[in-house]
């Protein structure tokens, strides 16, 4: 069980890596500058699929984690 969650844990990081940018534009929040942050922009195509397989990741470490933690 601890392979696995190994293994989730370095793809849950190296997805996060591949996501837009999106901090870029937090920047420009504190800076002033005009700012597409908060705007309602649909996700399509393949940063639709990162961002789900991100939270599938996300939840299936954290269910990985609670395993661990009541049976160990």
């Amino acid at each position: 069980m601890e392979i696995a969650l190994l293994i989730i844990s370095i793809l849950l990081i190296i997805i996060v890596l591949l996501q837009s940018g999106k901090a870029e534009a937090a920047g420009q929040i504190i800076q002033g500058g005009n700012s597409d942050l908060f705007s309602n922009r649909k996700e399509r195509g393949v940063e639709l699929f990162i961002s789900r397989f991100t939270f599938a990741l996300g939840f299936a470490f954290f269910v990985l984690c609670l395993a661990i933690s009541i049976w160990a």
